[in-house]
């Protein structure tokens, strides 16, 4: 029972983190990819917007490079790109925070509960050694006793399959974050996807010019 009020304790905390975490993230990325150059006014919104997600800290890093344009006029892009990754790799370890716990149950709660049933079956057999003892009493300390194995595998089912179920939503983050990264780098450091010297005249080019801006 404390293995099972542990393990639902995490499952809770992590499913309501990273379906956050996923979900406003997913809608960070988008605003972003369907945004022009970003203004510090946009990445001052972002900001508010990605507190307390792992966004934020690529967010941090844009608006810290954009006023170190700002204010000295030029940064090269793979200083950006390398502080935009380093904020991934530290912020990395935090999305599968206390997911060792449930690893440590799906191990430990099968064990615990066949240690039970061999206690179990230690006294259901003590009972036949017991003159005149009752059929029914060692029997039913048999299905007392199985219920240890039963109840550790089921522990260990649900926190396998919550294990699993966050560790993909942990990937799907990371390439969120990864997915930030390079429109980050596009919206600040990028060239403009169609240049104004190099842009076609004809009609036939409003449709791609109009979808460049909008992408």
């Amino acid at each position: 029972m404390a293995l099972l009020a542990i393990e639902l304790a995490v499952i809770f905390d992590r499913f309501w983190f990273l379906r956050n975490a996923m979900a406003k993230g997913r809608k960070i990325l988008w605003l972003v990819s369907n945004r022009g150059k970003l203004r510090r006014p946009d990445l001052e919104e972002l900001a508010d917007m990605a507190k307390g997600l792992p966004e934020e800290s690529l967010v941090g890093v844009a608006l810290r490079h954009f006023n170190l344009v700002h204010h000295y006029g030029s940064a090269r892009g793979e200083a950006f790109a390398n502080r935009l990754d380093e904020a991934i790799f530290l912020t990395t370890p935090s999305l599968d925070k206390r997911l060792w716990v449930l690893d440590t149950i799906v191990t430990l709660a099968p064990l615990l509960g066949l240690f039970g049933t061999i206690l179990g079956m230690f006294h259901a057999f003590s009972i036949l050694a017991t003159p005149d003892h009752a059929p029914s009493s060692v029997t039913g300390g048999v299905a007392d006793a199985l219920i240890a194995t039963a109840s550790g595998l089921a522990i260990a089912m649900i926190g396998l399959i919550s294990f699993n179920a966050f560790n993909n939503a942990i990937d799907k983050t990371i390439f969120q974050l990864e997915s930030l990264k390079v429109v980050l780098m596009n919206r600040l450091d990028g060239a403009p996807v169609v240049l104004e010297e190099s842009a076609p005249s004809s009609a036939n080019a409003h449709p791609i010019a109009e979808t460049a801006a909008h992408a």
